[in-house]
């Protein structure tokens, strides 16, 4: 059933994370590997449920891919606090690309340093072709790029394709967290871990108005308000 006022798709039954046949088929194929499986739409479910704001997940991204301090490719954010002491409660949004399908980043770029990759349907950057005019992070409705401080190239999240998923591991963010609130698989496989989260919990993506088509699912904490 889809309720359209919030976006969100729903399912019976609740999977947060298993550490079954798919993600030991990830954890054996390098991302090149992969591709004789045939193309890709790889995608994440972040489960707002599950998440303690430990922040585990943006120390790995960081250390793994090398991010300077004072930009990021990925924060956690902590909501307002909720009820009164003691008993207060909080909710956590994940902000890093979301890879859309239709990225405003992709179309604005005059030079095609910002793309999808075919294969993996990855949003990335050709840092060689990036000429630093900044438009792809004035196009971003999400607001998750930046520009490095050192290549002084446009960056971003891009699901740890040139570290873990090169070397045939799950993105940093994943392999990290204590609670196991994110799940990283292919959208295009009826099979995998991700598609079962999907289906089997409410989910919705942040401003699917735009026709963006993020990649980038979250599983509704009722607690607080649905972050778009």
């Amino acid at each position: 059933m889809v309720c359209s006022r919030r976006n969100l798709l729903i399912g019976a039954g609740a999977i947060i994370f298993t550490t079954g046949v798919s993600k030991i088929a990830l954890a054996k194929k390098s991302l090149v590997a992969t591709q004789e499986d045939g193309d890709k739409r790889y995608g994440m479910v972040f489960d707002e449920t599950a998440c303690i704001g430990c922040t585990a997940c943006t120390d790995a991204c960081r250390e793994v891919n090398n991010v300077p301090e004072g930009v990021s490719r990925l924060k956690i954010e902590r909501s307002a606090p909720m009820g009164e002491y003691p008993d207060v409660d909080y909710t956590f949004n994940r902000v890093s690309c979301q890879h859309c399908d239709n990225a405003p980043c992709v179309t604005v770029c005059p030079t095609g340093a910002s793309y999808v990759d075919l294969k993996t349907g990855i949003v990335d950057v050709h840092s060689d072709k990036c000429v630093g005019c900044g438009y792809c992070l004035a196009a971003c409705p999400y607001q998750v790029r930046f520009f490095h401080p050192e290549t002084k190239v446009a960056d971003k999240c891009n699901f740890c394709r040139d570290t873990n998923l090169k070397a045939g591991k799950l993105p940093a963010c994943v392999e990290s967290c204590p609670t196991k609130a994110l799940t990283f698989g292919d959208l295009n496989d009826p099979t995998s871990e991700i598609n079962k989260v999907i289906a089997s919990n409410a989910v919705y993506r942040s401003k699917v108005e735009l026709g963006t088509e993020p990649k980038l699912y979250k599983v509704a904490d009722t607690k607080g308000e649905i972050k778009r």
